[in-house]
This record gives C-alpha cells, sequence and structure tokens, in this order.
C-alpha cells in the first residue's frame, strides 16, 4: 500500500494518507484568544480533508491540545458549531505547552477518506 504525503515540510508533512485513511498533523491557528484560534484550525482541517477526498463527517478521531483548560468552552463553542452533528468523532482534550506562547490550541486528526 502506497504512502502519499502532503504539504510536505522539512520537519513534517501536514497530512499521509495511508490506505483510505488521512492523518494530520498537529494544526495551530492564527487569531487572538482560543475561539478564534479554534476556528482558523478547523478551516485548515477543511482544506486538508477536502485536498484528498475527504471531509469532517469522515473523522474518525480529533486530539485537542490546549495551553490552558480554563479555555475549554470557547474552544467548545467554535468547535459545536462546526462539527457535524451525528458526525461526531471519538476526541481527547488535553493540557500542554505548545509550541510557542502565542498558540492556545492544536488540533490532530485522523480521518477516512
Amino acid at each position: 500500500m502506497s504512502i502519499r504525503r502532503i504539504d510536505v515540510g522539512p520537519r513534517m508533512s501536514q497530512a499521509v494518507v495511508h490506505g483510505n485513511t488521512v492523518y494530520l498533523a498537529g494544526q495551530v491557528g492564527e487569531g487572538e484568544g482560543v475561539e478564534a484560534q479554534t476556528t482558523d484550525i478547523l478551516a485548515s482541517i477543511d482544506k486538508l480533508l477536502a485536498q484528498v477526498g475527504s471531509d469532517k463527517t469522515k473523522i474518525l478521531q480529533a486530539i485537542i491540545w490546549l495551553a490552558d483548560m480554563s479555555d475549554f468552552g470557547a474552544m467548545n463553542k467554535a468547535w459545536e458549531a462546526w462539527v457535524p452533528q451525528g458526525h461526531t468523532p471519538a476526541r481527547a482534550t488535553g493540557e500542554a505547552k505548545l509550541a510557542a506562547p502565542k498558540y492556545k490550541v492544536e488540533i490532530i486528526v485522523t480521518a477516512a477518506i
């Protein structure tokens, strides 16, 4: 089975396709605050999934990292406006120190194609 890499960089690819599954790199977003960053991230996820012939209804799992768990509600506000009801993936949310202080949220997604 072949492996296809999308938006390959020196350290990582933004997405990797193996079989009928796509694995997205952790996505971070721009904006002031968690809700704005989450909305930006979800738009990036939509674009990456579309590049490989998938969409948010096919997300199998989402792993969400917050710099501060007190932002859980703000992140969920953007998430719940975006995720289609009846197609919610398996999901975990935890707190972690992210790559740069400006990042408040990072989302990792695995989806079917």
